[in-house]
């Protein structure tokens, strides 16, 4: 085979890679041997492979029954929009092999249930939406910058990037990365003088309850299912702004009812700044900081206080602090 050079910049962190390689799985191999980055987006130049192909394959791994990667939520994505009724995680689960099987069978492929290069390349071309702008994406020099401007260590900033969103702040179909919380929708309804009792039922248990649960949690594009279920639960402009105010938002989800106290005119105005790119997640999480008197806590590395005021009295719940101190130290080694 062939020898060819390829020169493979990563545009989110503008890093690039020169290699001699002989096919598109040394591509893959070679990449990720230097490398851990998930979900970013790729030029390649001087490659007799098409660059649509290797634009999007090239970041994803292997994946199979039981693996546990960001990459699976990608894979998860682009099934459910392509039809099968999935839960959105990271988990690769037997629902999840069980779909991968039945595409697999469906357009001329091994059945095997394991995701490699060739079923990438068939799933990306059948998922027709656009690959993620990369203009999107915030850039090491953005995060110095910030850590700078609020005298931060930059390994702590990164440590509640990566555990609020997995460092990724944008869906694979360009929409803010969101989580819609029923619970909190019960009270906003309730702020805004409505009765949630009045459309608490059956249909609608799995967006409006009056207590905390995960129970109902779909993951990635699924989370704007549920969100527009909820706004579709009366066509009162109450609502939708009692939905919206209910999500968190963006790379470091922030809920959309703290929009007025950062300083934006309404929970509308949050949301259309959100869906702009991640340097306005990055601005909202700085004005959250402050506003929140957070700052000491994420200097002083308190990740249990700091974990209090920014993911509420029942961060224990699940571990956030120890999430957090495990983030950290991670980042503080590079």
């Amino acid at each position: 085979m062939t020898d060819f050079r390829y020169q493979i910049s990563d545009v989110r962190y503008q890093t690039e890679v020169k290699t001699k390689i002989k096919d598109e799985n040394e591509i893959i191999e070679v990449y990720h041997k230097k490398f851990t980055i998930h979900n970013s987006q790729f030029t390649i130049h001087n490659s007799q492979f098409t660059i649509h192909y290797l634009i999007k394959t090239i970041v994803m791994k292997l994946l199979k029954y039981y693996t546990k990667a960001p990459e699976v939520l990608t894979l998860c994505e682009i099934l459910y929009q392509l039809g099968y009724s999935i839960k959105i995680s990271d988990s690769f689960t037997l629902e999840v092999d069980e779909a991968v099987k039945d595409f697999q069978s469906k357009n001329g492929l091994v059945v095997d249930g394991i995701v490699g290069v060739k079923t990438w390349a068939v799933l990306f071309e059948k998922d027709e939406r656009p690959v993620s702008q990369t203009d999107k994406f915030l850039k090491e020099s953005d995060l110095i910058n910030f850590a700078e401007e609020y005298n931060l260590e930059l390994a702590a900033v990164k440590a509640v990037n990566e555990i609020e969103s997995s460092g990724k702040g944008f869906l694979i179909n360009n929409k803010p990365k969101i989580l819609f919380e029923g619970h909190v929708f019960w009270s906003e309804l309730k702020k805004r003088g409505i009765d949630p009792n009045s459309y608490y039922n059956s249909n609608s248990q799995n967006v409006l309850y009056p207590k905390w649960t995960r129970a109902y949690y779909q993951g990635g594009v699924k989370e704007y299912d549920r969100l527009n279920e909820a706004i579709s639960l009366d066509n009162s402009p109450n609502f939708e702004e009692a939905a919206l105010s209910s999500a968190s938002w963006g790379s470091f989800q922030i809920m959309g009812y703290h929009a007025k106290n950062l300083g934006y005119t309404d929970v509308q105005h949050f949301v259309s700044q959100m869906e702009i790119n991640e340097g306005e997640h990055l601005k909202a999480f700085g004005k959250f900081l402050e506003k929140n008197n957070c700052l000491a806590h994420l200097r002083n590395k308190n990740w249990a206080g700091f974990a209090k005021l920014y993911n509420g009295a029942g961060y224990r719940q699940n571990k956030y602090d120890e999430k957090l101190a495990k983030a950290y130290a991670k980042y503080s080694q590079n």
